[in-house]
């Protein structure tokens, strides 16, 4: 008889420590849980994964433009899974606190997803361009739903 799944297992310590701020806990296969947070939780919910439940490792950050709103995903490694924190922000005004000051290999996750997303992470300490050309457009960004490759201003207005 198989036992329950590191997953398994770390999506009920991840309830009870997050208590409310964790809108959903999906251990979606063996060794990967998928975790839900608002917007407002996203960098309390990060410090306490990383203090108290051992998940130091950023794997990476993602973006994705829904086309309703932006969501941020960090994903990070610990105890032989892998944690995905998700939190959804506004399209219009696409600010998220920065969890560079918890965990310093964000940086450049975060300079990357504000270069092609337009995502502002608050307190970053060098939030600029990291792929772009200088050059590039300002407001302009190559992976939303409303870039246009080719049009005089690449939004097709």
């Amino acid at each position: 008889m198989r036992g329950r799944g590191p997953e398994k297992e770390l999506a009920e310590e991840v309830k009870a420590l997050l208590g409310g701020k964790c809108l959903e806990a999906n251990p979606s296969r063996p060794r990967r849980l998928f975790i839900r947070v608002k917007a407002e939780d996203y960098k309390d919910a990060v410090k306490r994964l990383v203090e108290e439940k051992g998940m130091t490792h950023i794997s990476t950050i993602t973006g994705v433009d829904t086309g309703k709103e932006i969501e941020i995903l960090a994903h990070l490694f610990g105890r032989g899974v892998e944690l995905t924190v998700t939190t959804a922000i506004s399209r219009e005004d696409p600010r998220i606190e920065s969890i560079t000051d918890i965990l310093p290999g964000a940086a450049f996750y975060e300079r990357e997803i504000y270069d092609l997303l337009g995502v502002r992470f608050e307190g970053h300490p060098n939030l600029k361009r990291v792929l772009l050309p200088d050059d590039w457009p300002e407001g302009v960004y190559p992976l939303r739903k409303d870039f246009k490759p080719g049009s005089s201003n690449s939004k097709g207005e």
